[in-house]
């Protein structure tokens, strides 16, 4: 039976990692971000995920209602809460809420409504909902109050969407990935990487955005992984700074 997904932020990084591996396994990807990226047979609707009208187009590009949604769509801030010119303004931390939290949000409640419209399968499945938070949303660093206030609101809606979808059929799991190498890290400098790379215990080196994807397909595949957060991340727990 073939089948539909839809991943926010699959023009790079982790969302792209995810996009190309569903589409491996033959379902009909759209990915919504504000831009395209290459051409490798995904289906591209440019929006943002915190406006209704992009994600109602992204969905009606689907063949059929997703049995998939991979919210991979982000963005980070580092900014102290007084800094040497004043305290942190208000207008950025609210934008990362905006787009990690409401517009995680968003996606799924719209998404969900369409889920409903999918025949059960033999484990009475509808769809499936994979979040993306951080460890920051555990342990947040000086600096990250904006991004690991959006993580850990991601982190925390994975439980009452799970209780109140699986009335549907449809199971809702998170992923709070560590220190991967994504655009986000790409802009630093090799030894700054590594720097980063060596707090990892194991395996030591930055997580690849493959590896993501590979999680994305377990938790699609195993029915029983549901409303819980998963961590990807080496074990690692991040310090102070």
């Amino acid at each position: 039976m073939e089948r539909s997904a839809l991943v926010t932020g699959g023009a790079s990084g982790l969302g792209r990692a995810a996009a190309l591996a569903l589409k491996a396994k033959g379902y009909r990807v759209v990915v919504l971000d504000l831009k395209e990226g290459g051409d490798e047979g995904l289906l591209y609707a440019v929006g943002d995920v915190t406006r209704e009208g992009d994600v109602l187009r992204a969905l009606e590009a689907l063949p059929q209602p997703p049995f998939a949604v991979v919210n991979a769509a982000g963005i980070g801030l580092a900014k102290k809460v007084l800094g040497r010119e004043g305290p942190h303004d208000l207008e950025s931390f609210r934008r990362v809420l905006e787009v990690n939290l409401v517009g995680t949000f968003n996606v799924v409640r719209l998404a969900a409504w369409r889920m409903r419209e999918n025949p059960p399968d033999a484990e009475g499945q509808r769809g499936v909902v994979v979040n993306t938070a951080s460890v920051a949303a555990f342990e947040g660093q000086i600096g990250q109050a904006a991004y690991a206030a959006s993580k850990g609101g991601v982190a925390a809606l994975t439980l009452p969407l799970a209780r109140e979808l699986a009335e549907w059929g449809v199971r809702v799991v998170t992923v709070a990935p560590g220190l991967f190498d994504t655009p986000l890290l790409q802009g630093l400098p090799e030894k700054a990487k590594a720097s980063l790379a060596e707090q990892v215990p194991f395996p030591r080196r930055l997580g690849r955005p493959e590896e993501y994807a590979r999680l994305v397909l377990h938790v699609l595949e195993n029915p029983m992984l549901n409303g819980e957060v998963i961590r990807l991340d080496g074990a690692l727990r991040m310090a102070p700074r």
